[in-house]
């Protein structure tokens, strides 16, 4: 999507010990959306070659760009947020059902949640027309909050519209939802064992020709290297991380985050240094990896508790990390036999 940032799992990707003589360990990647993605799939006699496959994986990564990238001045997102108030655009359906996705976790999470926190993402130097990292002036924070709410933004058939001159940004779920896409493309054409990452979020079905599940590596969010936190089995289920930690500023010994909470206007500051999720799409884990990462360690625990969502926290000790996982989470990563 032409520079977007995630803050996402590492994945660290197991690779075939060992497979019969009908089937193969197939896989190919590249760049995209700033970053790079990866495809790997048990490839059985009638199910396409990777050179039939890449291309078709390729399309469906160059649509969500045109569609949904803050990076590009075309883009069909883009052409939306350059409207001014009270204003209405066509849009294709796969950016009308992300919309109807952040409402939906808008309202679950009392507005922490919010597609359209881009004046803020520009205003403290983290989004795609920033200026310079800094805190802003009490004013203009004042002035980009009106032009934040998910409120703002209404479906009228195939229009998407705004009340008030609001910038929608998909960086908290686009990549989610692009991995979904390919893996439903995947399963269309009778391939059933994947592994299918989009810049760091991922889904991964069924398992190696070996018999092996796939693993994946948690990511230890520090800010020097990248060390895995712990390894999980994953058998149909999306993953995804979001964490404070690569991109971020300091000033007078505070630390700023990318990841602002809607209903104040400023970046998190409270000790929850990443979250993992695990749920049956990649979109929902990819955005509510970044909702619970905005309640923080205490609301965001309760909400995954009461919503049944498996979670695996990372929290700052000093200067250490301390992990929390629940009961959701250990079910669903337990490699079974």
């Amino acid at each position: 999507m032409g520079g977007l940032r995630y803050a996402v799992v590492g994945a660290v990707l197991g690779m075939l010990g060992g497979c019969g003589a009908s089937e193969s360990l197939e896989a190919f990647g590249g760049q995209t959306m700033g970053s790079t993605y990866s495809i790997k799939y048990v490839r059985n006699p009638g199910t396409p070659a990777t050179s039939d496959l890449q291309p078709q994986v390729q399309s469906i990564l160059g649509e969500v760009d045109r569609q949904m990238s803050t990076y590009r001045s075309d883009s069909d997102i883009e052409h939306f947020n350059d409207l001014p108030a009270n204003s209405c655009r066509p849009m294709p359906e796969p950016i009308l059902h992300l919309v109807r996705t952040g409402e939906q976790l808008s309202q679950a999470s009392g507005g922490a949640f919010d597609l359209t926190v881009e004046p803020l993402l520009n205003l403290w130097g983290f989004g795609p027309q920033a200026r310079e990292i800094k805190i802003p002036e009490p004013m203009a924070l004042a002035q980009a909050r009106l032009r934040v709410g998910h409120q703002h933004l209404r479906i009228a058939g195939s229009q998407l519209c705004k009340d008030a001159a609001v910038q929608v940004d998909f960086n908290s779920i686009a990549a989610g939802h692009t991995v979904d896409r390919i893996a439903e493309r995947l399963e269309q054409l009778g391939i059933d064992r994947y592994l299918v990452e989009v810049t760091g979020e991922l889904k991964a079905a069924g398992r190696k020709p070996d018999g092996a599940p796939w693993r994946v590596g948690l990511e230890e969010p520090r800010d020097d290297q990248q060390v895995a936190e712990r390894i999980i089995a994953v058998d149909g289920f999306g993953v995804s991380t979001s964490g404070d930690y690569r991109n971020y500023f300091q000033q007078d010994g505070r630390r700023y985050s990318h990841t602002l909470d809607a209903r104040s206007g400023a970046p998190i500051t409270h000790q929850l240094a990443s979250v993992t999720v695990l749920a049956p799409s990649a979109l929902m884990a990819d955005g509510l990896s970044t909702l619970l990462l905005v309640l923080g360690p205490e609301e965001g625990w309760n909400y995954a508790e009461e919503h049944r969502i498996a979670v695996f926290f990372v929290m700052r000790e000093g200067s250490a990390f301390v992990t929390r996982s629940n009961k959701v989470f250990e079910q669903l990563t337990a490699a079974k036999p």
